[in-house]
């Protein structure tokens, strides 16, 4: 072989190796807190059903007046969201934003009386949620979040390239045989959790999105429309409208309309509608229980009914002005196009919604095999370290493939632009050192 080529294979091979290194503490993080919001219905009953459980008495008492009560208790509070009972006995929920916290109160829908409250951002699922997503540092997260993923499926797809024609091979080590095997049977279900994420980072996920993400414009021709998008509605630490419809613009409210209509020439705005209106409306068009009702920001801003079903089949969107009551907009299922569809199964699938108790399972076992395979090839590291190093082990000269699985690293580099401009710095980084150094270091055959 070349000098030159040799010097290359080593390169890749020590940058793949040291990409292994970075992403093998974002799957850590990842599994365990994935594990923790997959069972979110299990654990929240578990820790605070004193909040979430009410007596049953024999009828429920307006949305309407559930406000009036959250406002008597919390006078200078502003109200952000509505989410009703999902069922018999069981409380409703307001989110509201006071002296710079945000709280969740739960209210006993039957008597109108606060049963208790929670910090919406210091609770144990929104804290998983934010590891989760953005490490609770916010773009600088989100964007580590996304190049460990991206990262992840490179290694994947590279990895799984390499090592195929040695799965069959006997005599190894144990840790060498543990991580091979749990690598090769889990990789295409790591693969599906890693993309299935990806869909929700702040760079790729939301051009992705917007390249796929379309409606026929009819469904917008007669709304105003405003400068912000739906997704403006999601948090870290809280989802509220499915991905799908991420990209959708939120509708404008007219504070005159109503006025106009009747030809009057009055200027101020008329009153708004009532909250028990939004619920009705909602329950008229057939949306199911779970969903939330975010309330108007500002004087043109819109109710928002979002539903993000277990099942997809069963998600909404709806828009309605604040002061006629008029659905502004209606986005269902039907309305998604066949990306939109494939990636929202995916969402919940990753998320354990779809089937149950089954998909929970599931996804505890790749999160499960994400963790041996992660230890293992940190134990795997260690003993094949060099000599008195913490430096990158020998690349083996009885890989013949490797050549193509550079090919694939930096094709999958191009599909995902933060990891092919990390390759592209960390390899310009690489030879500038090398060049000042003046020689390649030399690694001996393993």
């Amino acid at each position: 072989m070349h000098p030159s080529t040799a010097s290359f294979y080593n390169l890749a091979w020590r940058w793949h190796f040291y990409a292994g290194l970075f992403v093998i503490p974002f799957l850590i993080l990842l599994s365990l807190t994935g594990i923790i919001y997959l069972f979110k219905p299990q654990l929240d009953q578990l820790m605070y059903a004193d909040l979430l459980q009410v007596p049953v008495a024999e009828q429920r008492l307006s949305a309407d007046r559930q406000l009036a009560a959250v406002r008597q208790a919390y006078p200078q509070a502003t109200v952000s969201k509505y989410l009703p009972p999902r069922g018999e006995g069981r409380s409703a929920q307001f989110v509201i934003a006071e002296q710079g916290r945000e709280l969740n109160l739960f209210v006993d829908p039957y008597r109108g009386t606060l049963v208790g409250s929670q910090d919406a951002r210091d609770n144990l699922q929104a804290i998983a949620r934010r590891l989760h997503g953005e490490l609770m540092i916010g773009t600088l997260g989100d964007r580590l979040i996304e190049l460990a993923a991206g990262w992840g499926i490179v290694l994947v797809v590279s990895g799984l390239y390499l090592w195929w024609p040695r799965l069959a091979s006997r005599g190894r080590l144990f840790w060498r045989d543990l991580h091979a095997v749990t690598g090769f049977w889990g990789s295409l279900l790591l693969l599906f959790m890693l993309l299935t994420g990806m869909t929700w980072t702040g760079f790729w996920g939301e051009r992705f999105a917007g390249a796929w993400n379309h409606f026929p414009a009819a469904m917008w021709n007669e709304v105003p429309q405003s400068d912000l998008q739906a997704r403006s509605l999601n948090s870290s630490a809280r989802q509220t409208v499915a991905w799908a419809v991420e990209n959708t613009p939120l509708p404008l409210s007219d504070p005159h309309a109503a006025h106009q209509a009747a030809g009057s020439v009055d200027a101020s705005p008329t009153a708004q509608i009532g909250l028990q209106q939004v619920v009705d409306t909602a329950a008229a068009r057939g949306v199911q229980s779970g969903y939330s009702i975010s309330l108007p920001r500002g004087e043109t801003g819109v109710y928002s009914v979002a539903l993000f079903a277990d099942d997809p089949r069963h998600d909404a969107t709806l828009h309605l002005d604040q002061y006629s009551g008029a659905v502004l907009a209606d986005v269902r299922w039907q309305d998604y196009g066949v990306v939109a569809r494939v990636v929202e199964t995916g969402v919940v699938l990753h998320e354990g919604k779809l089937f149950g108790l089954a998909n929970q399972l599931l996804m505890l076992g790749v999160c499960l095999m994400v963790l041996l395979s992660a230890v293992s090839g940190l134990i795997m590291w260690w003993r094949r370290r060099p000599q008195g190093s913490l430096g990158v082990p020998p690349l083996r000269h009885d890989l013949p493939r490797w050549k193509t699985a550079i090919v694939i690293m930096l094709l999958l580099g191009a599909v995902f632009p933060l990891v092919g401009a990390s390759l592209l710095l960390i390899w310009a980084l690489d030879w500038l050192l090398l060049s000042r150094l003046g020689s390649t270091p030399k690694l001996q055959a393993g």
